[in-house]
C-alpha cells in the first residue's frame, strides 16, 4: 500500500486565504439539532451557501430549522438522508468546499439502553464522513467532539492533552470518531480540525439537556426534579460556540489535525445551576432528587471545566455572552414555546 506524502494533502488555499465564509458553499450535518440549527443561522448571515443534511423522516420535520425565519429557510439547500448510508453521505458532501460535521446521537441516558445504536450512528457515520470529504477534497472539515470524551477531571482545567475516558456509551462512541478523524488527518492528510464544546446551552435546546429540563419544570411544575445535584459542568452559550466553529473554518493551516476545546473555564454544579434558573423565573419551588434521573456511579462525570486558552491562541476565540445572561435568553425562549417541550419527559 502506497503511504501517505505531502502531495495527498488536499489543497487549503480557499480557506486560508478567506477572511468570511460569504459565498463559500457548506455542508452541516446535523442541521436540525440545537446546535446545527444555530450555527446554520450564523452561516446565513455570514453569507455562505449552506447545505443542511437532515435525517429522513416521513414528516418531513426539520427539526429546529423549522424555528428559523421564513426568509431564511427559504435559502437553505436541504439534503435528507442517513449518517449509516455511506452513498448518502457522498452525495450531501459533493460539490461542498467546507464541512461542518455536527450529527450525532447525544442523548446519555438513551445510550445505556441502545449503545449499539450510537456506534453505528457516531462511529460509522463519522467514517461515511470522512471518506466523503475524502473523495470530494474539501477544503475544511470541522468534525464536533463533546467534553464528555474527558470524564471526570483527573486534573484542572482539562485541556486537550486530558486523557480520554469512556465512561458512557455515548462517550466511547465520541471518542471512537475523534480518533478516525485523527486517523484520516494523519494517513491522508484530510484537512480537519476537531471542536470540542464544553456544555453548549440556549435558545431552541431540548429538554433532554439539564437547563431546559430545569427551566420547563420551574416555569410548569410544583417542584424541580433532577439526578445528581453534586457534578459541575462548564457552561457555554450557544452563539459562542458558533462562533468558535466558524473561527476553527477560517483559521489557518496551523489548526489542521487539532483537537480544541471550546469553553467558559469555569464550573457550576447542577444544583447551585438549578438554584440559578429557580431565582431567575421567580417561582421557588423546591429541588428534589429523584433516582431514576442518577447514572450509574462510574459513569457520572463529576468535573468539567476547560482550559480555553489553545482556543484563544489559535482562533482567537473567547466567550463573550455570561452565565446569567444566557440563561435569561433561554429562559425567555422556553417560556415563549412551551408547547415544544412534554411536561412530563425530561432528560431522555
Amino acid at each position: 500500500m502506497r503511504r501517505c506524502s505531502l502531495g495527498d494533502i488536499p489543497s487549503l488555499e480557499r480557506v486560508v486565504a478567506m477572511t468570511s465564509l460569504k459565498g463559500v458553499s457548506v455542508l452541516v450535518t446535523g442541521a436540525g439539532g440545537f446546535i446545527g440549527s444555530h450555527l446554520v443561522q450564523r452561516l446565513l448571515n455570514e453569507g455562505a451557501a449552506v447545505r443542511a443534511f437532515l435525517r429522513y423522516n416521513s414528516r418531513n420535520d426539520r427539526g429546529a430549522l423549522e424555528w428559523l425565519p421564513a426568509e431564511q429557510r427559504s435559502q437553505i439547500e436541504y439534503v435528507v438522508g442517513d449518517l449509516k448510508d455511506g452513498e448518502a453521505v457522498r452525495q450531501a458532501v459533493k460539490g461542498c468546499q467546507v464541512v461542518f460535521h455536527l450529527a450525532a446521537l447525544i442523548a446519555i441516558p438513551y445510550s445505556y439502553i441502545n449503545p449499539l445504536d450510537f456506534v453505528q450512528t457516531n462511529v460509522l457515520g463519522t467514517a461515511h464522513v470522512l471518506a466523503a470529504c475524502r473523495e470530494a477534497g474539501v477544503a475544511r472539515l470541522i468534525h464536533t467532539s463533546t467534553s464528555e470524551v474527558y470524564g471526570t477531571a483527573r486534573y484542572t482545567p482539562i485541556d486537550e492533552e486530558h486523557p480520554l475516558q469512556g465512561q458512557s456509551p455515548y462517550s466511547a462512541s465520541k471518542i471512537a470518531a475523534d480518533k478516525l478523524v485523527e486517523a484520516y488527518v494523519r494517513s491522508f492528510g484530510l484537512p480537519a480540525v476537531t471542536v470540542r464544546p464544553f456544555n453548549t446551552y440556549g435558545p431552541r435546546q431540548s429538554a433532554r439537556a439539564v437547563i431546559p429540563t430545569v427551566i420547563v419544570q420551574a416555569l410548569t411544575q410544583p417542584e424541580v426534579r433532577l439526578g445528581s445535584l453534586e457534578p459541575t459542568r462548564d457552561l457555554n452559550y450557544v452563539a459562542d460556540t458558533c462562533d468558535g466553529f466558524v473561527r476553527a473554518a477560517l483559521a489557518g493551516p496551523e489548526v489542521i489535525g487539532e483537537v480544541i476545546n471550546l469553553g467558559q473555564g469555569r464550573e457550576i454544579s447542577v444544583g447551585e445551576l438549578a438554584r440559578r434558573i429557580i431565582a431567575l423565573v421567580g417561582r421557588g419551588q423546591p429541588i428534589v432528587t429523584d433516582p431514576a434521573r442518577v447514572r450509574p456511579s462510574n459513569s457520572e462525570v463529576y468535573r468539567l471545566v476547560a482550559d480555553n486558552r489553545k482556543a484563544a491562541r489559535l482562533l482567537g476565540w473567547q466567550p463573550r455572552t455570561s452565565l446569567d445572561e444566557g440563561l435569561r435568553a433561554t429562559i425567555e425562549d422556553v417560556a415563549a414555546h412551551l408547547d415544544r417541550y412534554k411536561a412530563d419527559i425530561y432528560n431522555v
